[in-house]
């Protein structure tokens, strides 16, 4: 819906896609496309923490990692072929589809009944994630030329990067502390506010979609219509490139969780089908007259490189995520909320480098120097976490959460400004999608890496570190559930883990003075167990971020590589550019 006073349009400004928005319509809009990217970034991380009490009600323990992994792949297998799509029929119409099946989704999801149900709506809302994540950084693209977005892309990547962050700590506190509505959300129920809540801030923003953002804010591109726009549609492309994606999840999940070994037929079977779907989806991009993923985008140096930082900053931000409350709670021993309060910092310097870069960007016109000293400080930052050990005071950490935090932000921003930079306008919506999809990908890939080093890293330093008594004194059984990390962070399962070895222990014995010698015997050898287990996880820990500072090494030198080019002041400049 086009509203008089949003903008006045020129054939000159139609042709170069030169569509301002002004006063109210460009709030309202850039608004929206941020309410958008929260909700839709904030779900990917939101539910980790109300796990325990979805479970609790709806059982299904076993299928328990699956409501985190079905979201991110079904957001991510769309963001390729929607891209593409927004390049062939326009943008506005997949975005409003993207908030609507999102919202869709996530009123199915806060009504589920069983766990089967739930992972089913959160693939619906993965879809409707993709989409938006997806089209968000192409619609600010949209509005602003290269010169005038730098600081609004690095603002709109300072929410997703806040978003992944702090979407732990959200859940948990809508978890414990969300409204109570009589017999329908309860306190054992309260994790369903972790979806309604998306619902009135997802209307909000899809109104002022509506309203406000113009059908033909891409600009003048070719937008077929009947039977003939749908021939044009790479539909194989399309299914093979969410086949790889769903084969390499697999795979890496399976893996990287240690569901299954890295040798079984099972990882082994779907990291060979990918790589196999893979080499299929090169193929049949090369010779397809409208192709998903167009391959010569990568005959760009600047795209190339570009490309390869997002993989890299994937698979950096990721990890840092999942394993600095682990490392908060389990090493230093804070609580769930100290913990989330404790990355805060990490959290605010994400904002704030992002922000800063944005400036620093729009008024230098370079980025490459500004993407050098990003990577330095991320280095710096994580070389200091893989430093860390159980004396490690809160202050010290603090300082190395800030640097990762700033050079994390300094990236955000800066691989869609430019890969919007160094094409052509009609293709932005495809080369903006390949990197957003390459940044996806990363995560996984990352979290699996780290998240093999971690636990082979455990397995390998715990044993040597036990006490001899403890084989003596406790089953197998009683091994394996003192030795378990999840005790570090629960104290209900710590406690229960206690009782259940003490009773054990006790029940070996004849009554009298030598039972509750052998139970004392058995608190003392279990609390040996859990400091050598603190230690061990320490010690995993900066295993794992030394690996992702060897991440942050190849970040640096990638960087150098990057092409400095001016930002182009119009969409006239950016086409002449692309051509060059």
């Amino acid at each position: 819906m086009d509203i008089p006073e949003i903008s006045r349009i020129s054939p000159r400004q139609e042709q170069s896609g030169g569509i301002r928005l002004r006063g109210i319509a460009l709030f309202s809009v850039l608004l929206a496309l941020m309410l958008t990217l929260l909700l839709e970034a904030l779900d990917q991380t939101v539910v980790g923490t109300a796990l325990p009490q979805i479970v609790g009600e709806l059982k299904g323990f076993d299928r328990y990692a699956w409501l985190v992994t079905v979201y991110l792949l079904a957001s991510i297998a769309v963001i390729p072929f929607v891209g593409k799509l927004s390049d062939q029929f326009g943008r506005k119409r997949f975005v409003m589809v993207g908030v609507v099946v999102f919202l869709i989704g996530s009123a199915l999801s806060g009504a589920a009944a069983t766990m089967n149900q739930l992972i089913a709506f959160r693939a619906l809302q993965g879809v409707g994630a993709g989409m938006g994540i997806a089209l968000v950084f192409t619609v600010v693209g949209d509005i602003f030329p290269p010169a005038e977005q730098a600081r609004w892309q690095s603002i709109f990547a300072g929410v997703y990067g806040f978003s992944n962050v702090v979407g732990p700590s959200v859940g948990g506190w809508l978890t414990d502390h969300g409204p109570l509505i009589g017999n329908l959300i309860t306190r054992p129920t309260r994790w369903r506010w972790v979806f309604y809540l998306n619902l009135p801030l997802g209307v909000l923003a899809l109104f002022a979609l509506a309203v406000y953002l113009p059908s033909t804010i891409s600009g003048h591109l070719t937008h077929d219509r009947g039977w003939h726009a749908v021939r044009r549609i790479d539909f194989i492309g399309a299914l093979l490139a969410a086949a790889v994606t769903t084969c390499l999840l697999f795979g890496l999940t399976w893996g990287g969780n240690q569901t299954y070994n890295w040798q079984s037929a099972h990882v082994l079977g779907a990291l060979i089908s990918a790589g196999a779907l893979y080499f299929a989806l090169i193929i049949v991009e090369r010779f397809v007259k409208e192709p998903m993923l167009p391959l010569d985008l990568f005959h760009s140096r600047v795209f190339a490189v570009d490309a390869l930082l997002a993989l890299l900053v994937g698979m950096i931000l990721v990890p840092l995520v999942i394993y600095l409350p682990l490392f908060m709670q389990g090493v230093l021993g804070t609580t769930a909320t100290t913990s989330g309060a404790a990355i805060t910092p990490m959290t605010a310097s994400i904002v704030a480098g992002s922000t800063l870069t944005g400036f620093a960007i729009a008024r230098m016109g370079r980025y490459r120097l500004i993407t050098i000293a990003g990577a330095l400080l991320l280095a710096a930052g994580v070389v200091l976490m893989a430093q860390m050990t159980p004396s490690t005071t809160l202050g010290l950490a603090s300082v190395a959460l800030i640097l990762a935090g700033v050079g994390l932000g300094a990236f955000f921003g800066m691989l869609t400004l430019v890969a919007q930079n160094s094409m052509p306008r009609e293709r932005t919506g495809v080369g903006i999608g390949a990197i957003t999809y390459l940044r996806s990908v990363g995560q996984a890939i990352g979290l699996a890496g780290v998240g093999t080093v971690i636990t082979g890293a455990i397995r390998n330093d715990l044993p040597g570190r036990l006490p001899t008594e403890a084989a003596k004194l406790l089953t197998p059984e009683g091994l394996k559930a003192a030795t378990d990390t999840h005790l570090l962070v629960d104290p209900a399962f710590r406690e229960s883990v206690v009782h259940a070895v003490q009773n054990l222990a006790a029940a070996s014995a004849p009554a009298g003075p030598q039972r509750e010698a052998i139970s004392q015997q058995a608190l003392l050898v279990l609390a040996q167990v859990f400091d050598a287990l603190k230690l061990s996880l320490a010690f995993a820990l900066r295993r794992g971020f030394l690996t992702v500072f060897v991440f942050c090494v190849i970040l640096l030198v990638a960087s150098f590589f990057l092409q400095d080019a001016p930002l182009s002041k119009s969409w006239d400049e950016t086409e002449s550019g692309a051509a060059e």
